[in-house]
């Protein structure tokens, strides 16, 4: 189940799609990013634009109610490994992402 989300923010990351990006978004996480921020952010970030659709999933803990994945992710320009976490849990009985960054 994590997977296709984080392939999905991959995907719209590099088209700097905000809004596609941002679509399975927790109704709490939306409200916490800043769109004008974020959007700067895609604009400007090398690595946000450039990621490769190819990452492995490294594993996954448990946190009371949200389960927390770790993707080794890499950049079509920059050379190196990126740590990416993607934290999920359920809202209104649907699947959504309360965190997503990179490190």
């Amino acid at each position: 189940m994590a997977k296709p989300l984080w392939r999905d923010l991959v995907t719209h990351s590099n088209e700097g799609k905000y809004g596609e990006f941002s679509k399975n978004f927790s109704s709490s996480l939306a409200l916490a990013m800043d769109q004008v921020a974020a959007g700067h952010q895609f604009a400007h970030s090398e690595l946000a634009r450039n990621l490769s659709e190819e990452f492995d999933a490294l594993g996954t803990i448990r946190r009371g109610e949200h389960v927390t994945v770790l993707f080794r992710q890499r950049s079509t320009k920059k050379p190196g490994e990126w740590l990416g976490r993607l934290v999920l849990g359920y809202e209104d009985g649907q699947l959504r992402i309360f965190g997503a960054s990179i490190f």
